[in-house]
């Protein structure tokens, strides 16, 4: 490798180009900070962008288009579905990618923020060489953010060939769909994974050694998911855990910790994250990663060498896209002097499984812990009119309501559009809002977001049986 020249300076490096990197190197150059970008990929947008947000949202989509699931549940037998190819579906996947790849190139380029593509790796607690095609050259910052994303985790003794054995990462370079689809790994990717696949016809079995799904969620709503996706055909075997795989005659042979064994054409592994830090030779700054590759920082995104910030996926909970967004840009201010709240904890999930679960706040479980006292109101998209149009008969929303002060502790949705849908209870639950704020106001009809009025007469009328409410108005009466 060709040895680097002077070091080029700048006020602020970031290693990755994806949500909290990209925004991390805004910020700064929004603050007349000089800003340059490590992307060791030959694109832009990381993880995000390239193999996971953006490309397995966006085949859901093409998933539910073309497959007729919704045209289905709409008109039967009169809708026929055409054969599918794995090129059918990735082709809107592929649009999607290269566009937000511009919009992002696009943006730090309007910035002045430079665009370094090699492996970045640490020279000194300043310093970070970059290296590619046998070249290499060095930056030095007064501040350094490391952005690097996460890379996929691969359970213990089990062979990722990119082939037959696939991870995340592997989907969206698929040349065939498969028969039957065998997911290891019931956590938020597996389980979108597996519902779509499961859409298509395809015979998903998905494998997990915890005993129930998606523990951090609400019970009904896991339920209510968990019954839609064995409707669509995905077998569940969970407390199971897969001790190895092995290739025969164009299958694969799963061999489980408890003796069972079946075959499946095709498996996909998602069996979590590990930070991408491996190459970054953190030593050399004075860091060092967990055994998941992850780096340990303070409520500023600070690690333990203070002017060198972690962001995004590397740290950790909640390794959400948005609050990704978020912490990059805390950090850039934070390391300029500039007074930012943060990060705000009322921040919204959101599930793209078929289908579609979101939720902010908290759930049953975790209230009742800590005994709070609530009630809690539903309404079901089949008793909405625009439910009935869109031929979501299985959709619901779900309020959680403090028994006393009538506050709202928790918005949990099941259905079309449900990640779009709970930031209304969000908005409100940021701003203190009561049960009253949806019983008070109106909301077009018809829409999804009725279900909140509906939910919520739900709740007041359980809490008007325990005397806790006075009745409501009459109609044209002063409340």
């Amino acid at each position: 490798m060709s040895p680097a020249g002077p070091a080029q300076a700048f006020d602020l490096v970031v290693i990755g180009s994806g949500p909290a990197g990209q925004r991390a190197a805004v910020q700064a150059a929004k603050l007349g900070q000089r800003a340059a970008v490590i992307e060791r990929q030959r694109v832009v947008g990381g993880v995000c962008i390239n193999t996971g947000t953006i490309p397995s949202k966006t085949l859901r989509e093409a998933v539910l288009d073309l497959s007729g699931l919704r045209q289905r549940s709409l008109y039967g037998d009169a809708f026929v579905a055409r054969a599918l190819s794995a090129k059918d579906l990735l082709m809107r996947v592929d649009l999607v990618m290269q566009r937000e790849r511009e919009v992002v190139r696009s943006q730090l380029v309007r910035n002045g923020i430079e665009l370094f593509e090699g492996e970045g790796a640490f020279e000194g607690p300043h310093r970070v060489s970059v290296s590619s095609a046998g070249e290499a050259q060095t930056l030095e910052a007064s501040f350094i953010v490391i952005a690097v994303g996460t890379t996929p985790g691969v359970p213990p003794g089990i062979a990722v060939d990119h082939a037959g054995v696939l991870t995340s990462d592997d989907v969206t370079a698929m040349q065939a769909l498969p028969r039957s689809l065998a997911v290891v790994g019931a956590g938020v990717i597996g389980i979108e994974y597996a519902t779509m696949f499961a859409a298509l016809g395809i015979e998903v079995t998905l494998i997990d050694r915890r005993d129930t799904l998606l523990e951090m969620a609400d019970r009904e709503i896991v339920e209510a998911l968990t019954y839609e996706a064995r409707e669509m055909g995905v077998t569940l075997r969970l407390g199971e855990e897969v001790a190895s795989i092995a290739s025969n005659g164009g299958r694969q042979v799963l061999a489980l910790a408890s003796g069972k064994r079946f075959t499946s054409e095709l498996v996909l592994i998602s069996s979590g994250r590990q930070g991408a830090t491996e190459n970054l030779t953190l030593d050399r700054a004075g860091l060092k990663a967990d055994v998941r590759g992850r780096i340990a920082v303070n409520e500023h995104y600070q690690t333990a060498v203070p002017h060198i910030y972690a962001v995004g996926d590397v740290v950790g909970f909640p390794a959400l896209a948005s609050t990704s967004s978020e912490q990059g840009r805390h950090a850039a201010c934070h390391a300029f002097g500039i007074a930012t709240n943060h990060v705000a904890d009322l921040f919204p999930y959101g599930i793209y499984a078929i289908p579609e679960m979101a939720w902010v706040g908290k759930n049953e479980k975790e209230l009742t812990a800590k005994r709070v006292p609530f009630e809690t109101g539903v309404a079901r998209y089949r008793e909405i009119a625009r439910g009935q149009i869109l031929g979501d008969l299985s959709g619901m929303l779900k309020l959680i309501v403090h028994l006393e002060t009538r506050r709202i502790l928790g918005v949990w949705c099941l259905g079309t559009q449900a990640t779009e849908l709970v930031h209304i209870g969000q908005a409100v639950m940021a701003l203190g809002g009561t049960l009253d704020y949806f019983l008070d106001n109106v909301f077009n009809y018809p829409t999804l977001a009725e279900c909140y009025k509906v939910a919520a007469l739900d709740g007041h009328n359980k809490l008007r049986a325990l005397g806790a409410v006075s009745a409501p108005a009459e109609p044209g009466q002063e409340p």
